[in-house]
């Protein structure tokens, strides 16, 4: 099947993921999600080396599964099509152990830029990328995938955005090497408008295995 461009994907994508009701119940200041830090930004606009894969990239295969062991993430990935106005669907919000990919862009580990997408709270409490804003670079990312291998990310940078100034270009644009974008919401809250922007993980492929019970 044709992948489709991420840049399909309408910003209105990101806000769908944000809750806050649990906040407002709660107290938002006291159980606030963590946020990156700007010695989490990339300290420069491009990587020279983006023109060539870390490690080589990896045929097709659908997620089935994401780990992230600094913030104790281990979840299942459904794949996730787009709603009628062209945002990105998401996961069922009373599942918090879930997380999502969009399964008509890259696969993670493909070249390219793969989406993966979670909520970060529901009305019961955290969810799936609750902690996303305290990965650091360097951290590690795992994508079990359908053809028995795994693809092993290295994070880049983690960043928060503004929702009325998110840059779709950098986050959804076209790699030239397998990289990755984890996302939920983030910034500030209002407990009128909820989240104020997005947290965004940016990784690249810098690794794989394949299990002895894969299939090719």
């Amino acid at each position: 099947m044709r992948r489709f461009t991420n840049l399909v994907i309408a910003v209105a994508t990101v806000t769908a993921l944000c809750s806050g009701a649990w906040l407002v119940r709660s107290g938002g200041e006291t159980h606030a999600p963590p946020q990156p830090s700007a010695a989490q930004a990339r300290t420069r606009p491009t990587h020279p080396e983006s023109a060539v894969p870390v490690s080589p990239a990896l045929p097709a295969s659908p997620p089935l599964r994401i780990r992230i062991p600094d913030i104790r993430v281990d979840a299942p990935l459904m794949g996730l099509g787009l709603t009628p106005t062209g945002s990105l669907d998401v996961p069922p919000a009373e599942r918090e152990d879930l997380a999502g990919w969009y399964e008509a862009g890259t696969a993670p580990g493909e070249t390219g830029t793969a989406i993966v997408a979670g909520h970060v709270d529901n009305a019961d409490g955290p969810s799936v990328f609750y902690r996303l804003g305290a990965l650091e670079k360097g951290g590690a990312i795992e994508v079990e995938r359908l053809d028995g291998s795994t693809a092993r990310f290295t994070v880049d940078a983690v960043e928060v955005y503004d929702k009325d100034h998110f840059p779709d270009e950098k986050v959804y644009g076209a790699a030239p090497r397998p990289e990755l974008r984890v996302i939920t919401c983030g910034g500030g809250y209002s407990p009128r408008t909820g989240y104020e922007g997005n947290v965004v993980v940016f990784a690249h492929l810098s690794g794989s295995d394949r299990h002895p019970s894969g299939t090719a």
